[in-house]
């Protein structure tokens, strides 16, 4: 209706248009009248003047130009009337054949001319709809399912604002078959939905079945894509028609069409020749062959079989698969190698009940041949043999006792055995049902651990006993802090209720307990933190402990590997007494050895000062200057003079080790010419020698060279060695004093012939005061050795004693090149060059 009422506006657009021309017509014919009768009048008033003349005439003039373009305009409005009406009339024509060609197919339209919404509905809409409400229409959840009527409204949607066109296939709710196709005409968005039926409907079915298989193809061939296999169809004639990605990649090309372009084929021709043959005969074609993949030789099973139309196969790589069993033989092979390895003994026996595998360890334990379990037995021959030899253990029904063993074959979880068999062995058996069927027998010799267990707890038996024999008190506290082992001696050192200890308390309701015998906090605070702290390095402590009670209690703890510790307490009433009195004692030992080494000092000092003044005079009463003396007198005065001079020696001794003992000693490093400082020294025995019929022999090289020490102090030492030597030597034997160079040492030797030293004095001829004559005529005080070896000591050297009774006595002085002291400060750097 609403298209009609369009076509018929612009017929009464002309309609208007003639009759505003009529009107100007009828305007037009009384003015021309009048133009006449003012022609009549001019003639009739010519007399009244030429301005009145002119003014009739130039308005007879305007009307007749007025007349003109009437006249003019109305014949071009009747031809645009009759141009206009002729378009109407072919307008009528087309809308009704439109409405013709409309009404000739079951559909409706509907049309949004720009951006209204309000469109403008033409057809019938019964398709959809059985009220006859247009507006409906356009609801489409009201005809259509959900996902259809969801479907439609963004295909609409996306036609009314882009353009976009749209055909989708429709069931209404009617059960109806139709086609919604939707496009832009100019400014207006059409929709059309026309009912489809027999061969239209036939055609939408096999476009989607089309479109459902092109799906699945599409598909099929993106998971073939997706395959790591190579894979491929051919035509009738054996052309590639198409191949996946893996075969794109097994023959190196770009992509499918590279293939195709090059007739790039993954198999030789004499390959792709047997598969012809093959499929010639109607049989797939699989074989085994080394196919070139990507520059790379690798081992293929190509399948090649007839298909319809034509043919298709495709390559596994057995590259891998290969490499796993070879990997997979290797790894049984070490497994059996790592079987024959342990000690556990291993048979493994089929569902059959034969024997598939044994290690070394079985053949051992039971004394089969290799040669016998070769034959691949079966389990009951096995027992059976095993019985014969009386390896088994003995069983009143050998019978009864075997089937119960076989029919484990058939149990799920079976128990572990233990077996004693008659050789005194013990032998636990495990059983492991294999998944495939058969069983798995696992042989431990446990004699040694039973043995261990038993001896074991025996030992844990014994230290009970004699923890609870212990005076001391020990007690055990887990990590939680709770008491886990204790002894009758923590409880009566503590005087705590058994009771209360067999529950096990916590450390601190021990503690609490405690407080009355030591009431202290830090110690208790300190324990509990050793037993229920978290330390990151577990360490000891120690702890003495005053009572109430007058006694002393020494509390040690000590952790344990399971994270637990061990508290002993030990009463050391008597020990700390007894240690009182040894300090106060030791205190005035030391008191008095000081008062001693003072007293000697000092009395070494005030005598040396009247026996040197002795010695003085005795050398001047032994000068002739004086006046002379007679022999008996002379005699006298020597004797005097040697036991001053012995004296003296004496005296300078103490002194010495006097100033050792304080510290104070202080050497004088200098070069020590070494042969000079021997003949010194030798000089210095002379009268001895003489005395004592003794020989002396000096060995040295000529370039033994100096080295850097205190030459008094050495010749002090060497004096006191050959001294000692000559004392201990028999008339007409020989003392040897020797010098020489050792690596970075300089040693002296002196050595002798004499009675030696035995065993149980070699010990002590070092210590002062020891004189040890040995029926010799040696006689001294004891300090010449003691000298000795601390002024060698004291150089940074060492000094060795080697004797033995009847062979004599080496004594043997080592003095370090570097390192000697120098000042009681020890030479080093460039000092100690000088003592090469």
């Amino acid at each position: 209706m609403r298209k009609r009422k369009r076509h018929s506006t612009p017929l009464k657009r002309a309609a208007s248009r003639v009759l505003r021309s009529a009107s100007l017509a009828m305007i037009a014919m009384p003015m021309a009248a009048r133009a006449e009768s003012l022609i009549d009048f001019a003639q009739a008033e010519e007399t009244h003047g030429l301005i009145r003349l002119s003014a009739g005439a130039g308005l007879v003039i305007f009307s007749a130009i007025t007349i003109f373009f009437h006249l003019a305009g109305r014949q071009a409005w009747r031809k645009r009337e009759l141009e206009l009406q002729a378009e109407v009339d072919r307008l009528r024509q087309q809308a009704d054949r439109a409405r013709s060609f409309s009404a000739s197919d079951s559909q409706f339209v509907v049309v949004w001319a720009g951006s209204s919404n309000e469109p403008e509905i033409e057809g019938d809409i019964s398709l959809a709809l059985d009220a006859p409400l247009p507006r409906r229409i356009l609801g489409f959840n009201t005809w259509l399912s959900a996902d259809q009527a969801s479907a439609m409204e963004a295909n609409v949607s996306r036609l009314r604002e882009r353009g976009q066109g749209f055909r989708l296939d429709l069931v209404s709710h009617n059960g109806r078959h139709l086609e919604a196709e939707g496009r832009a005409i100019g400014s207006r968005a059409v929709l059309r939905v026309r009912d489809v039926s027999g061969d239209r409907l036939e055609l939408m079915r096999l476009r989607a079945l089309h479109a459902e298989q092109t799906s699945q193809l599409e598909i099929l061939r993106s998971l073939l894509d997706v395959s790591s296999h190579p894979i491929w169809t051919r035509n009738g004639a054996g052309v590639l028609t198409w191949v996946n990605d893996a075969y794109c990649r097994a023959v190196e090309a770009k992509d499918r069409r590279d293939v195709a372009a090059r007739n790039l084929e993954l198999l030789d021709s004499q390959s792709r020749e047997q598969a012809a043959r093959a499929r010639e005969a109607g049989q797939p074609w699989r074989v085994r062959r080394n196919v070139v993949v990507a520059g790379e030789r690798k081992l293929m099973e190509v399948l090649d079989a007839s298909l319809s139309g034509g043919s298709g196969g495709v390559a596994y790589d057995l590259s891998e698969l290969e490499g796993l069993r070879a990997d997979h033989a290797r790894q049984m092979d070490s497994h059996i190698r790592t079987l024959d390895q342990i000690a556990t003994a291993i048979a493994i026996f089929d569902r059959t009940k034969n024997l598939v595998f044994a290690n070394a360890a079985y053949r051992q334990l039971w004394g089969l041949e290799q040669a016998f379990l070769d034959q691949k037995p079966s389990d009951s021959e096995i027992l059976e043999r095993l019985r014969a030899e009386r390896r088994l253990p003995e069983q009143a029904d050998f019978r009864s006792w075997k089937n119960s063993l076989l029919s484990l074959y058939h149990s799920l979880e079976p128990a572990p055995q233990v077996w004693h068999l008659p050789d005194g062995r013990t032998i636990r058996v495990g059983f492991d049902p294999n998944p495939q069927g058969g069983l798995t027998y696992l042989f431990d010799d446990v004699t040694e651990r039973f043995t261990l267990e038993s001896q074991y707890n025996s030992l844990a038996r014994v230290q009970s006993e004699t923890l609870d024999a212990l005076q001391e008190g020990v007690a055990v506290f887990g990590a939680d802090g709770r008491l886990k082992f204790y002894n009758p001696s923590f409880g009566r050192m503590w005087r705590l209720p058994l009771n209360q200890l067999t529950k096990k308390p916590h450390i601190d309701v021990i503690a609490q307990g405690c407080r009355s015998l030591v009431p202290e906090d830090a110690a208790w605070n300190d324990l509990r933190s050793i037993v229920t702290g978290l330390h990151a390095a577990r360490m000891g402590f120690e702890r003495r402990m005053p009572r109430t009670d007058g006694s002393i209690v020494d509390c040690a703890a000590a952790p344990l590997p399971d994270g637990g510790t061990l508290l002993t307490f030990i009463d050391v009433t008597d020990g700390v007494n007894v240690e009182r009195a040894l300090t106060e004692r030791n205190q005035a030992l030391e008191a008095a050895e000081r008062l001693r080494d003072d007293f000697v000092h000092h009395v070494s000092y005030e005598l040396r000062s009247p026996l040197t003044n002795i010695i003085g005079f005795i050398q001047l009463l032994g000068d002739s200057s004086v006046g002379p003396l007679n022999e008996k007198q002379r005699e006298y005065t020597n004797y005097v003079l040697k036991s001053s001079a012995a004296l003296l020696a004496i005296i300078n001794d103490i002194l010495d080790l006097a100033t050792i003992d304080r510290d104070a000693m202080e050497l004088r490093a200098e070069d020590v010419d070494i042969a000079k400082t021997i003949r010194e020294a030798a000089e210095g025995v002379q009268d001895r020698l003489a005395e004592c019929q003794v020989e002396l022999s000096l060995v040295m090289p000529k370039d033994i060279g100096v080295f850097r020490a205190d030459s008094k102090r050495i010749r002090q030492i060497l004096f006191n060695l050959l001294s000692n030597a000559i004392g201990f030597s028999e008339p007409g034997q020989t003392v040897t004093l020797a010098a020489f160079r050792r690596a970075d040492d300089i040693v002296f030797k002196v050595s002798d012939n004499g009675r030696g030293i035995p065993p149980d004095i070699l010990d002590k001829v070092f210590n002062r005061f020891e004189s040890h004559t040995l029926n010799s005529r040696h006689r001294g005080v004891g300090l010449g050795l003691s000298i000795v070896r601390a002024f060698v000591e004291a150089h940074g050297g060492e000094v060795l004693i080697d004797s033995a009774p009847g062979e004599g006595t080496v004594v043997t002085c080592i003095f370090p090149i570097r390192g000697v002291r120098e000042n009681g400060r020890q030479i080093t750097g460039e000092k100690a060059e000088g003592l090469a």
